[in-house]
Order: C-alpha cells, then structure tokens, then sequence
C-alpha cells in the first residue's frame, strides 16, 4: 500500500519479452498489484509474464485475444484495477520507460490532495531538450497545445505521456470501453475527465530513452488521427459540457466565432476567384472577409477565455 492507499501497477505489453521482467523486478514494494496485459503479443510476452507471476505473487496477467492498441491495454487494466475497488492505479509501460524512482510523485497528489489524475511531464524536466528525441518533443509540444484547447485543461503540457496515476472515483466515473485505444488514448481520456469534473495535475518526470525500447510512433501515421480525433473530442465536450449538463453562452459565443470563420472563408475564395478572373479585388468582398474573419476571431478567442475561466478549479 502506498498512504494506506492500494495501488496497482498496470502494464501494457506488446512484444516485450525481452524488457518486462525489467519492469517487474524493478516494481517499488508499495504496489500491491502488478497487472500485465498481453495485447496479443508475437513474442514470449505471455510466458515470460507467467514465469515472473511464480515468483512474485502480485503479478496478475490478462491476455487479450485480439490486438487493441496501447489505449485498449490499459483500459483492460484499468477495468480490472475498478472491478476490484483498487485505490489506485498506475501505468507502467511494459518497455521499461517509465522511472519507478517518480512513481511517489505521482502517487502523493492522488494519495493526499484529492486529485483524481496525476500525469507526468517530461517537456518542463531541466535536459529533456537533448534526451527526447527532436521529432517527438515538437510533435509532442504541438498536440500538447492542442490537447490543452480540447480537453479544457489549461496548465497541463506533455499530453502523450502514458506515466499517470488515477483514482478509483474516476476509474469507476469513465466508461472505458468508448475509449480510444490507440496512441490517441492520453489525449482521449483527458476530454473524458474535463466532462466528469475531475483534478488533473502534471507532475515533474524524467524522460527515459534508449534503454532497448521499441517505438510505434510514427509522427506522419499518428499526428493526423489524433489531431482529429481531438477536434471531435473537443465538439463532444463542448456538447456535453455546455448544452446538455449546462446551457452557458460559451457555447454560443465558439459557435459564432466557428460559422464567421466559415463566412469569411468564403469571401475569401470569392475574392481569389474575382481577383485572378477580373484582376480586381472588390472592396465590399474584402470588407467582409475581414469583418467575418476579425469578428469571428474575437468570438471563438472569448469562448476559449471563459473555457479556461471555468476550468480553474479542476487543477
């Protein structure tokens, strides 16, 4: 136990034959349980996960029959960790990725302040500049930006670190099976928790590379799915939050902000066409375009404002 706190490891694992008794063998002895999900791996992931549980009896391992992504992975140890009123539950990649010596620090804000998400953050760490390797941190830092304006959560940054914390009331608050089970899923379930009301807190970490790991990232195959997949999150939220829960102008004010854009968008291409046709720039199609556009700016930078605003007391 951790703070009179249970707490379970969980390990999503594919193909990590060769690092996952790195991760056990190196698991802190204030976590009570260690839960291995094999999401259908190639390799000796499943068996060697069955050697490490005869030696240490919090090894619990749940095999996927079907590969379901990082994302599906940990919701199965999540539903596992809730199905079982554990107190907490933390991902610890089965790639040896995640430091056990930050683990109390991410524990402490869910174990004694009342927060229900503690999230890791390598981007403020003092050398991650020169240990994440270039291609991830700027891509990292964009969808960390983005990630900020979808899920309502202002002062949270290195959005796709999978090193968290959660506590069992929001273990039991998410349905886990709607939700995303690819590399999306980090960004995924931050919108889930803004529309729950839950805390979120970053945590100081320390970037891990180079240690044997295999990466699935692939900026280009990944950057487009969860951008958009954060564009229809954040319509969802603005939904749930702000119309069904609640009926607040904010809501109004995104909406106006979006269909001016629209508007002036148009314009905009009526003015390139007449422009190349005609060789002339219409003062009235501009006029529009730029009060559509200036109008629409301030709209939507208000509804963004008020969002924030709201957002507060979730830290």
């Amino acid at each position: 136990m951790y703070k009179n706190k249970t707490l379970a490891a969980v390990v999503p694992a594919y193909n990590e034959e060769k690092l996952l008794s790195r991760v056990v063998l190196t698991m802190p002895d204030f976590v009570d349980h260690i839960v291995v999900i094999d999401d259908q791996s190639s390799d000796g992931t499943a068996a060697e996960a069955e050697r490490l549980a005869k030696s240490d009896s919090r090894v619990v391992l749940l095999s996927h029959k079907v590969n379901q992504g990082v994302g599906g992975a940990i919701a199965t140890g999540y539903k596992w960790a809730r199905d079982n009123d554990v107190d907490m539950a933390v991902v610890m990649a089965g790639d040896g990725q995640m430091d056990p010596a930050d683990l109390p620090n991410l524990c402490d804000p869910v174990a004694e302040d009342g927060v229900d998400y503690a999230k890791g953050n390598r981007l403020v760490y003092e050398e991650s500049y020169h240990l994440i390797p270039k291609v991830r941190f700027f891509g990292n830092a964009a969808l960390s930006f983005l990630t900020k304006v979808a899920s309502g959560y202002w002062h949270i940054a290195d959005s796709q670190t999978g090193y968290t914390v959660i506590s069992l009331r929001a273990l039991k608050a998410i349905d886990w099976d709607k939700m995303y089970k690819r590399y999306g899923q980090p960004n995924d379930i931050l919108v889930r928790l803004n529309v729950e009301e839950m805390r979120v807190r970053d945590v100081p970490i320390k970037p891990v590379y180079n240690i044997g790991e295999t990466s699935g990232f692939k900026p280009r195959q990944v950057l487009w799915p969860i951008s958009r997949l954060l564009l229809t999150m954040y319509a969802w939220r603005m939904w749930k939050k702000y119309v069904i829960r609640d009926a607040h102008p904010l809501f109004l004010f995104i909406l106006m902000g979006l269909g001016l854009f629209a508007i002036g968008f148009l314009f905009f291409l009526r003015l390139i066409y007449l422009w190349i046709d005609q060789s002339q720039m219409p003062e009235i199609t501009l006029i529009i375009m730029l009060f559509s556009f200036t109008l629409g700016l301030q709209s939507f930078l208000l509804g963004l404002w008020m969002d924030r605003d709201i957002n507060k007391s979730l830290r």
